[in-house]
């Protein structure tokens, strides 16, 4: 992950119970030398679902930055 060099948006659920934070996404976000990290209060494994408004808003963000 060190050698990624594009832009990279990590997108990561605070109660995610299937895939820990503190091991896969706040990891992620540190190895990626110019990642940009969004935890979603409360939201799960699934957030794709329970926070999509949200989700869809940060993604557009990200993308139109580009």
């Amino acid at each position: 992950m060190a050698k990624v060099d594009v832009p990279t948006l990590v997108i990561h659920g605070s109660n995610d119970q299937i895939v820990p934070f503190e091991t896969t996404g706040k990891v992620a976000a540190e190895l990626i030398g110019n990642a940009e990290l969004k935890v979603y209060d409360n939201a799960p494994h699934g957030f794709a679902l329970t926070h999509q408004d949200q989700l869809n808003e940060d993604l557009l963000t990200f993308v139109k930055s580009l």
